[in-house]
């Protein structure tokens, strides 16, 4: 009756195990289709794979306690018959099979834990997600890609801020992207085309010099972004922002004071690669 009441209550406890197993594998696999299927990359299918592989070895796992205590009161069986071995020495031989079921689920669970690691998604697919997948996206050059802010100081110099290179490079993988500025003269022109070669951005291949676009006033820029109608549009100014509210489906304002929402397809950020989390 002793060694009956055992195996029940092994029984039960790999009864409770499998639940607590099945109950995490589920949450796992709620967190991974929480995921878009565009942000689907090879990362995320070795870890549809790892929980196929994980399932099965976990199940193997599972089963070596049943299975040793089956061989366990094989070998007690063979025991009692001998005179020469003691009872107290076969019911010892029960205890590591119990004593080994919480090292079980620990390794169960961290062989899962090894597959369903956070993957942690491509600044491409930052990109694409931020975006809504537009195809199309006019951007002010002062104050968001160059570290000048006037047109005056164009005048001078042009230098390309070196943190939003990497976004922008990823913007022009994925979207037909325009810059464009007001300047003074034709020598700020040269200025910002030759910072811009010089920093790279050319090279991509998503962006040439024809796309990068020249007007003498800030209306001009203006209407620049509506003649192209683009997916969305990044500026500065906030005059600008509120005009093309109307005409525009998103809009990224970048200021470095926070700024009230003036519409539900106006977004707002310090910078642009704040925008996309990558700084």
């Amino acid at each position: 009756m002793a060694a009956s009441g055992e195996d029940d209550a092994s029984k039960q406890d790999l009864f409770h195990l499998i639940k607590r197993f099945g109950a995490y594998v589920t949450f796992k696999i709620s967190d991974l289709f929480n995921l878009s299927f565009h942000n689907l990359d090879i990362r995320t299918i070795g870890a549809v794979a790892g929980l196929a592989v994980a399932i099965v070895f976990t199940w193997r796992l599972l089963r070596s306690p049943s299975d040793n205590q089956g061989r366990q009161r094989k070998r007690q069986g063979g025991a009692t018959s001998n005179p020469g071995v003691s009872s107290t020495h076969s019911n010892a031989s029960v205890v590591p099979s119990d004593a080994c079921l919480p090292s079980d689920e620990s390794r169960a669970q961290n062989v899962v834990d090894e597959f369903f690691q956070p993957v942690k998604p491509t600044l491409g697919q930052i990109v694409r997600q931020k975006l809504s997948e537009g195809r199309k996206v006019t951007c002010r050059l002062l104050g968001v890609i160059l570290e000048e802010s006037s047109p005056e100081e164009l005048q001078k110099q042009a230098t390309v801020r070196s943190s939003v290179l990497e976004v922008l490079l990823e913007i022009t993988k994925y979207c037909d992207l325009y810059l464009m500025e007001r300047v003074l003269d034709d020598e700020s022109e040269k200025r910002v085309l030759v910072a811009l070669e010089e920093a790279g951005v050319f090279t991509s291949g998503g962006l040439v010099k024809d796309k990068v676009l020249f007007s003498s006033t800030e209306n001009g820029r203006s209407s620049f972004v509506r003649q192209l109608e683009p997916d969305w549009h990044i500026d500065t100014n906030p005059e600008i922002v509120t005009q093309l509210a109307r005409f525009i489906k998103y809009q990224l304002h970048v200021s470095p004071y926070k700024t009230e929402r003036t519409a539900a397809n106006v977004f707002s950020a310090p910078t642009l690669e704040l925008f996309f989390g990558s700084a």
